[in-house]
């Protein structure tokens, strides 16, 4: 058991010879069984703490001759190597975020599953795919490495998980931009209608591929690293990968670009088109004859052959359900931004002053990430409220949307 485990009975040990002139001749950090009767000396007051001494203190004292002193002292591990307070907020916060996720994103996949087959379900069901993922994969392992602190599964399952591990945002992040672009088609140009179904699954299918294929460079940057001082303490990390810092930024900048600018870029241009076409027709709609309602009833009543009539009431009620619908997939992009921004604004940050942003408060860190992955608890919140609305108000005539 090492001693990243919170319920580990290990205590460091500092095995340390040195000369008269303070030169170090010897030093060894070590985890020790707290179980273990290890004499350790008093650092403060310089006494020993028993007459009785080490023997490797006598033994290393004899072979390194006089004038040099060997000690032996009980060492605390640094905060960011032991389990503490933070990370049992942490550990805490992403077992809450499983429940909610897990049960959220179930029942709105069991609900699309044998619902109405149209693009929109389509996507919502890909994108609660995702969630779901994130909640079985990506919370799990979060929760287990802050447990353990330190990794202890070896270099080629940190590779693969940290693959897994950034699979589930890039999918999130795609499957968001498929149904910004579907939405695009259906409103901006809605008389290409042919294919529609085939070209919603190719996106979506080509999504998993470049989440995929973008996810892959994790699985090589990461790997297990000793820590130099407390040899024992494996971490799963990039340090070491990277020949310079300008490598570094240039794969964090990608990396970024990749999961949040690109696709919040391509939905920004879509809902902007979308709201310009929305616009036109919401003026069209405005510029009627000036009659009062009774008397633009029976107008249209007596001067309107009836296939004109019924054709009028559809387009109607297509130009609301586009817009009840266009209303969920903003919320869903909605809940992206407010989520992820914060998040990578802190990287921004720490890009541009990066000796001010390392002294940033670690919590800071920590509830700006929590945050960022509290999208997949968000969503199904966002998908429930507007398949409740589409059961008290059915647009099943637009099921193609």
């Amino acid at each position: 058991m090492l001693q990243g485990n919170p319920f580990s009975t290990m205590v460091i040990v500092k095995q340390q010879c040195l000369s008269n002139n303070g030169s170090s001749l010897f030093i060894n950090v070590s985890q020790i069984d707290n179980s273990s009767s290890v004499i350790v000396n008093k650092s403060v007051t310089g006494q020993a703490s028993s007459t009785l001494r080490p023997d490797w203190e006598v033994s290393y004292e004899l072979m390194y001759g006089p004038n040099v002193s060997c000690t032996t002292q009980q060492l605390e591990l640094p905060r960011d190597l032991r389990f503490t307070d933070d990370t049992m907020i942490s550990v805490v916060a992403y077992c809450c975020m499983f429940l909610m996720s897990l049960v959220g994103n179930i029942m709105v996949f069991t609900t699309l599953w044998g619902g109405r087959r149209s693009r929109v379900n389509m996507c919502i069901l890909h994108l609660s795919v995702a969630d779901l993922y994130v909640a079985c994969v990506f919370l799990p392992l979060e929760t287990t490495w802050h447990i353990t602190v330190s990794w202890q599964a070896g270099d080629l399952a940190c590779r693969i998980c940290m693959l897994l591990r950034a699979f589930g945002f890039y999918l999130s992040s795609y499957i968001t931009v498929v149904i910004a672009i579907d939405r695009y088609m259906s409103i901006v140009h809605p008389l290409v209608f042919h294919g529609s179904f085939k070209r919603c699954k190719f996106m979506l299918a080509s999504a998993y591929v470049i989440s995929f294929f973008f996810s892959l460079p994790q699985s090589i940057i990461f790997h297990v690293e000793y820590h130099p001082v407390y040899s024992w303490f494996s971490q799963c990390v990039t340090f070491n990968f990277f020949e310079s810092d300008f490598h570094e930024l240039a794969y964090d900048i990608f990396s970024c670009a990749a999961v949040y600018v690109t696709p919040l870029f391509i939905m920004v241009v879509m809902y902007t088109r979308i709201f310009v076409k929305l616009s036109h027709q919401q003026y069209k709609h405005e510029v009627r004859p000036m009659l009062s309602s009774r008397h633009l009833r029976r107008w249209k009543h007596n001067c309107l052959p009836i296939h004109t009539q019924l054709r009028c009431s559809r387009a109607n009620y297509l130009y609301k359900a586009k817009l009840r619908t266009l209303k969920m997939t903003l919320c869903i992009v909605c809940v992206f931004i407010l989520c992820w921004t914060p998040y990578f604004f802190m990287i921004l940050y720490h890009w541009l002053a990066k000796d001010v942003a390392v002294q940033m408060d670690s919590k800071i860190k920590r509830v700006l990430f929590i945050f960022a992955v509290s999208s997949s608890c968000l969503d199904p919140l966002v998908y429930g409220k507007i398949l409740l609305s589409s059961d008290a108000q059915p647009y099943s005539a637009c099921g193609a949307f």
